[in-house]
């Protein structure tokens, strides 16, 4: 991988500023650009004040949940004598995000130093980062950088002379999508087989070990030191009307369009200007025919739709999607939607760990019957099939896997049902030319 595109100058780079630049990565230089301070900062604070203000900036989630940080860091309760530990999920395995490999990537010190605060203000002393296993550079970066840490005696028993003990490890996945979840890449971190878990009981109160735990985003903690640095309402503003979606948030685009790459916004940004001016457009000669704006498991949109929507968790629920991760895949009129889908059910069909009836024979039912539709060979009856299965593997299961396999079958057909429906009449893909033997046929 090359260096990131330069930034465009509608974005507004925070978490980004640095992306591109190899000085970011070491201590020093990442000293030198401010970090730590806000650690230094933390640790002379109450928790307590510390949750607070996290509460105040609006910061949500942005692994795909978009739930309160401060609210679910309030759910730790300081003073009842267990250990309290914290997990950053940096599984980052939904496909079309990309976005928080490339902040361990450039700026490793930044989830250090975001780490040690959540930790710190949860009451944790333990932190672990949690990496998906292919990513072989982020964990290099982490690696090292946790090691200068130590060294420096930024973490450690004594973390930056206070008198507090952090400790942050950096434990490697083995490459599995289902330890994305967090209640998997718990047992997955325990050395047990990363399956989800039942819920209740819930992580914070029986996480890790049966101990206490919150679960954060990579990209969610790095933002908390520029909240400490400048305050909650200088977080607040960042947005464009919805105070409900505050802050700046990271865009992972991919699939046909000119300009692919990592881009960062604020809370609110018109989608159209996005897709558009930022991303370059879709290739030329071609328009934009779908959208998948939060990583593969949110519901598709219509390009018309897509351009309706403004760039926060409400605006995209609005527009009959979500924000999700961020991961925004583009799909130009050149592009089979039944092939799309099916390559997207194959992937939640390889994925799915097999628990729960539902997902293991839902997604293999799913993928047999999107593989016979884009092959040509599919009934009139396949459609409806498909729906029933679709219905029977929502909101039934132990995870969300089941729902992220049924949402873009569900979503494709209701938008591109003329393109089902061609494959079904014509016996082939109509974006493929016609075989000599079809055409006798």
């Amino acid at each position: 991988m090359g260096f990131p595109q330069k930034s465009h100058p509608r974005e507004t780079t925070v978490l980004s500023k640095h992306f591109g630049d190899p000085d970011a990565r070491t201590l020093a230089g990442w000293r030198n650009r401010g970090g730590y301070r806000a650690l230094e900062q933390t640790l002379a604070m109450e928790p307590a004040a510390i949750v607070q203000m996290v509460k105040e900036s609006g910061l949500r989630g942005r692994g795909g949940a978009g739930f309160p940080t401060g609210v679910k860091w309030s759910f730790m309760k300081p003073g009842d004598g267990k250990p309290h530990y914290l997990c950053c999920n940096a599984d980052e395995s939904e496909p079309g995000t990309f976005k928080d490999r490339e902040i361990m990537r450039w700026t490793p010190h930044a989830l250090v130093e975001g780490c040690a605060i959540g930790a710190y203000a949860i009451g944790a002393e333990t932190a672990y980062v949690y990496i998906r296993g292919e990513f072989t550079e982020p964990l290099e970066r982490m690696t090292e950088a946790v090691r200068e840490a130590y060294a420096e005696g930024i973490l450690g028993r004594n973390a930056l002379g206070s008198g507090k003990r952090i400790d942050v490890y950096v434990h490697k996945g083995a490459g599995a999508y289902i330890c994305g979840e967090e209640t998997a890449l718990m047992n997955s971190l325990e050395g047990r087989r990363g399956n989800p878990r039942i819920k209740p009981p819930f992580p914070a109160t029986a996480g890790v070990f049966g101990q206490p735990t919150t679960i954060n985003n990579v990209e969610t903690l790095v933002a908390v030191p520029h909240i400490i640095n400048n305050g909650a309402e200088w977080y607040k503003a960042m947005c464009l009307g919805n105070a409900k979606s505050t802050g700046t948030k990271l865009y992972s685009v991919c699939g046909n369009v000119r300009r692919p790459g990592n881009y960062e916004v604020v809370m609110g940004f018109p989608f159209k200007e996005f897709l558009y001016d930022l991303c370059g457009g879709p290739p030329a000669g071609r328009r934009f025919k779908a959208i998948i704006p939060g990583g593969s498991s949110v519901p598709i949109q219509t390009i018309a739709e897509a351009e309706a929507t403004v760039m926060d968790y409400e605006g995209f629920v609005a527009c009959g999607t979500m924000l999700g991760s961020g991961g925004v895949i583009c799909i130009d009129d050149a592009q089979c939607m039944v092939k799309q889908i099916a390559r997207l059910a194959r992937f939640y069909a390889h994925e799915s760990c097999a628990q729960c009836t539902q997902c293991r024979e839902g997604t293999a039912w799913t993928t047999k019957i999107m593989e016979r539709i884009e092959a040509g060979q599919g009934t009139a009856g396949d459609l409806d099939t498909l729906l029933d299965i679709a219905d029977n593997m929502t909101a039934k299961t132990i995870c969300v896997l089941s729902d992220s396999c049924a949402v873009p079958v569900v979503s494709g057909i209701q938008k591109f049902r003329d393109e089902f429906e061609a494959h079904i009449v014509q016996h082939r893909c109509p974006f493929r030319p016609a075989t000599a033997a079809a055409v006798a046929a």
